[in-house]
């Protein structure tokens, strides 16, 4: 299996003096909700792999897709795609090979993410 993790450079270090100020004037309401999103899509691309759900680079897209949309400077895609990569390790430490707890984690983060998305759609209405 090839293992294709999101990665992001660390912002240089002339930027890293501005790091506190920039992650205040760029968060949201919602920040929360997204970057746990995040980190199920990580999981979810991992663990559909793992057991055989055939679906290709389907959730690593949909996190290019949230990044590309929610992704508005350097110190927010970072965090963004570190929480994808959380996700990601996170599994792929627990789970060697697909068993019933490996699928069912799958499918509850296949509810919760769909969960959070709506509610994500809801409030911003």
């Amino acid at each position: 299996m090839t293992v294709l993790i999101l990665c992001c450079a660390p912002p240089p270090p002339a930027c890293a003096q501005s790091q506190p100020a920039e992650a205040e004037r760029d968060t949201r309401p919602y920040d929360n909700r997204l970057l746990r999103l995040a980190e199920i899509l990580g999981a979810l691309h991992y663990l559909r792999e793992l057991c055989g759900a055939n679906e290709g680079q389907n959730w690593r897209n949909q996190m290019r897709d949230l990044v590309a949309a929610e992704g508005t400077s350097a110190l927010r895609r970072a965090r963004l795609v570190e929480a994808f990569n959380k996700g990601y390790r996170g599994y792929s430490r627990t789970y060697r090979t697909c068993n019933k707890s490996a699928a069912v984690a799958a499918n509850r983060f296949v509810e919760q993410g769909a969960a959070i998305t709506n509610v994500l759609i809801q409030d911003n209405r």
